[in-house]
């Protein structure tokens, strides 16, 4: 076995790999960007190496300086994690030459399973189902636009290199062609250095079922059963479960010998994953392959929950030449296991990534990982900043359970233990779907967040009463604690005699409210919020506060970051902005005509030039942020008075793109 390993990779995946090594006495190597001098896969391993700028193109791709890093400090074996070089051949094939184990496939098997159009022609040849579709060199795009009339609408185009949602949109019309094909080889050529794609049929109600396979050099192949990664957002994954719902023993056996079949086509050694479409037709089920990823994946945790095995371990000592430690026969499903990918952008504004500092990042009680029936994977910690360079992915919560319905209640209490304030965050989003009919039910397929949309986006789990409720008992408590007993020195309306009013306002998810907290000659208080009374009492607990407000009673934990409280009860939370009446007196009406970037990023392009006439909704801008585009649109008819930015800048948040004049 390796006595050292370098951890080419960043955030959860390398603290991650640096808890499997740590627990079997491998020493661990970190390699870290500038942004990531201080980050926490840094101080999980036992020695770092700086390899350069914050963008990854400057550091996590620059193999070179990954290889340098090793041969200095006596790494044996490199882990790439996931992203990035993992499914670089050039760089397997580089560690090969520098005699460092690369503890992943040979640069052959990333080869031909790295560009779509050839792994699927290999897998024909191999007996694996596909879907229709062209997968030839030919990129000229009049070939291309003719091959999808031909395969029939709608269609799918996809990045030929790559995966993870770039470079790949949904086409449902002829004449929407060109300029979704133009905006996949943008974003393919950004992502992955090559803009081919390839386009296939677009399989209607389709499930995402893929296969964890593992081959050691010995020749000896295993699948480790399946996961359903069928709810999505913009083709990239929310929710990942295993075993998948409703899969039958037959059928898991004939997509699993189908993955072997896969990865025994190319000699593949270690772990990786075949990811197949599952269409459904009733109550019958096909399958199509659809790609091998030849690395870990993100969803790996519900592999080891449900096997009770770690994927890592396995992966070490095949990369050390040990045989695979169980064959096919010892493999064993036990219970039902679900991960939830928390990541700062926010849902109700199109998944838009979202930067900023953890000002608070309170987790559920978690044991380590396995069969823990709560896990936390991640690679930041509080205070830590989210920044641009990277995915926006914040952690995995992963919860196992002896049934799904017991992991699903599982799933929503610890995402209603996870409080995160100092940027969006998908939190409330994933309990809106963990609770949807659908996803409780098991109705299953990409389409899941779409025809659940009235349900899951702009959502108050809170009512208007309650969070103003919440916001004034914590600052009682909060003015109590700062003044102590003396009832001369309180600000919360205590008098000798008589009642006493204080007057609040508030805004909340986009409405104004007034309120009046009126204390009792008996110390009673009374809230008023629009004109409708209720008696308000609370009290103190370890964890916040327990406030009764008429007939409603919540326990609730506030956080005051500025003006606005940060609310968390059981049942939800939402923001809450308590106006000083005295510092907004005087405010003139919000200035208009303005577009500003909803996230840092580079302009991409302009669509229209200074003195166009523009439309409400017309597409003005596209702004590329956290590997992806991102469209900006007019928000009322007028006229561009002016551009503020050429393509290729880099913007801010909140800065003005261009000028609108009525």
């Amino acid at each position: 076995m390796f006595r050292k390993i370098l951890i080419a990779n960043r955030g959860e995946i390398a603290c991650r790999v640096a808890a499997t090594a740590r627990r079997m006495a491998i020493r661990t190597v970190a390699v870290y960007s500038e942004a990531d001098a201080d980050a926490k896969h840094v101080h999980a391993c036992d020695e770092a190496v700086p390899i350069g700028g914050s963008a990854p193109q400057d550091s996590y791709l620059r193999w070179e300086r990954i290889i340098e890093a090793a041969r200095a400090t006596g790494a044996q074996a490199i882990h790439p994690g996931y992203g990035f070089l993992s499914e670089n051949e050039g760089f397997a094939a580089a560690c090969a030459q520098a005699g460092i184990v690369f503890i992943g496939p040979p640069a052959a098997a990333i080869q031909a399973m790295g560009l779509k159009a050839q792994s699927k022609r290999l897998m024909a040849q191999a007996g694996v189902p596909l879907v229709p579709g062209y997968h030839g060199a030919d990129q000229d795009p009049g070939l291309l636009a003719r091959e999808a009339a031909r395969i029939g609408y709608p269609v799918l185009i996809k990045a030929s290199a790559g995966g993870g949602g770039k470079g790949m949109r949904a086409v449902e019309r002829a004449e929407d062609f060109a300029a979704a094909l133009a905006s996949c080889q943008r974003e393919a050529r950004n992502s992955f250095g090559d803009a081919a794609v390839l386009v296939e049929k677009y399989v209607t109600r389709p499930r995402h079922i893929e296969i964890q396979v593992f081959g050691d050099t010995q020749g000896h192949y295993v699948y480790l059963f399946e996961r359903d990664c069928s709810v999505q957002r913009r083709h990239q994954k929310v929710l990942e479960e295993a075993p998948a719902p409703g899969l039958g023993e037959a059928m898991r056996s004939r997509m699993g010998e189908a993955a072997v079949a896969a990865a025994r086509a190319v000699n593949y050694v270690g772990a990786g994953t075949v990811e197949f479409i599952v269409e459904q037709r009733g109550s019958e089920l096909d399958f199509f392959f659809m790609e091998m990823n030849t690395r870990l994946q993100v969803e790996h945790p519900v592999t080891e929950a449900i096997t009770g095995l770690d994927l890592v371990e396995w992966q070490l000592r095949v990369a050390a030449g040990e045989p695979l430690p169980l064959q096919q026969a010892d493999l064993r499903i036990d219970g039902h296991a679900i991960e939830a990918r928390i990541c700062a952008e926010n849902p109700d504004n199109n998944f838009l990534p979202a930067t900023g500092t953890l000002h608070v990042y309170r987790k559920p009680p978690a044991a380590a990982f396995r069969r823990a029936s709560v896990r936390i994977d991640d690679g930041v910690r509080a205070g830590d900043a989210i920044s641009p360079f990277y995915d926006s992915m914040i952690a995995k919560l992963i919860v196992h359970g002896s049934t799904r319905e017991e992991a699903l209640a599982r799933l929503d209490e610890a995402l209603a233990a996870t409080h995160i304030v100092g940027l969006a965050t998908n939190v409330q989003f994933l309990r809106h779907v963990v609770r949807s009919r659908s996803f409780a039910q098991a109705d299953l397929d990409t389409a899941l967040i779409q025809r659940e949309a009235a349900v899951l986006f702009q959502q108050q789990p809170l009512s208007l009463e309650l969070a103003a409720a919440c916001v004034v008992a914590k600052t009682l408590i909060d003015e109590a604690q700062l003044a102590g007993s003396d009832p001369f020195s309180r600000r919360d309306g205590w008098r000798s005699h008589g009642a006493a009013s204080r007057r609040l306002e508030f805004d909340f998810g986009g409405t104004h409210a007034k309120a009046q907290l009126t204390t009792l000659h008996d110390g009673g208080l009374v809230l008023a919020v629009n004109g409708q009374s209720a008696p308000l009492s609370f009290r103190a607990t370890e964890e916040g506060i327990e406030v009764h407000y008429g007939a409603q009673r919540t326990r609730a934990t506030v956080y005051t970051q500025g003006e606005t409280d940060h609310v968390f009860t059981d049942a939800g939370a939402a923001p809450i902005v308590s106006i000083d009446l005295l510092a907004h007196a005087g405010e003139g009406a919000a200035e208009v005509g303005r577009l500003t970037a909803p996230m840092p990023g580079k302009v991409v392009s302009f669509a229209v030039q200074a003195g166009d006439k523009v439309r409400k909704g017309q597409p003005l801008a596209v702004l590329e942020a956290m590997k992806m585009e991102h469209t900006i649109a007019a928000p009322v008819d007028g006229t561009v008075a002016e551009l503020l930015y050429a393509p290729g800048d880099q913007v801010a948040e909140g800065a003005e793109l261009l000028k609108l004049a009525a």
